[in-house]
């Protein structure tokens, strides 16, 4: 089961959703915990600022570049923080950030969590997403500063657009 609330206000516009959480981040009690993924080094690249390492710098820079996080899946069968042992999934309302941020890009990182965003919450909901690579450091093949190229799409959305897409 997912224990993790999303993060997200009222002035949030881009949507990132992961797969499950992990267990080094239902052990943290945030998104993206395990101190070996990317995540928050990519997203403080993106605005040129010190990685935040609490939970409360990680929610600020969110809250400061309009960024929402959330997952894809509500619950699942899985194998430690494999994604490709993911068996049962069971998809995530998302309408609770949907129907109270004016979320106008929605993102997935990795591929298990675009393919199954597309099959399981896209029909529904009707907004595309743009698949980026994972994070994750299962993910070697990347370096960080490929994975700052692959995300500078994100800050684009959280400062631009008008139109959700």
């Amino acid at each position: 089961m997912h224990p993790l609330t999303p993060v997200f206000d009222r002035q949030s516009r881009v949507l990132l959703l992961g797969t499950m959480p992990s267990p080094r981040s239902r052990e943290a009690g945030f998104h993206y915990g395990n101190p070996h993924n990317r995540f928050w080094r990519v997203l403080a690249a993106l605005w040129e600022e010190e990685v935040p390492t609490t939970i409360e710098a990680r929610r600020d820079l969110c809250y400061r570049h309009h960024i929402a996080l959330d997952d894809v899946l509500a619950s699942c069968r899985i194998a430690g923080a494999s994604d490709a042992s993911i068996r049962d999934p069971v998809p995530n309302d998302l309408s609770r950030v949907l129907d109270h941020a004016p979320i106008k890009h929605i993102f997935c990182t990795g591929t298990t969590a675009t393919r199954l965003y597309r099959r399981l919450i896209e029909p529904v909901c009707g907004i595309p997403c743009v698949g980026l690579p994972s994070t994750s450091p299962a993910n070697a093949r990347m370096g960080l500063d490929e994975l700052i190229c692959a995300y500078a799409p994100v800050r684009a959305a959280a400062e631009g657009s008008s139109s959700r897409s």
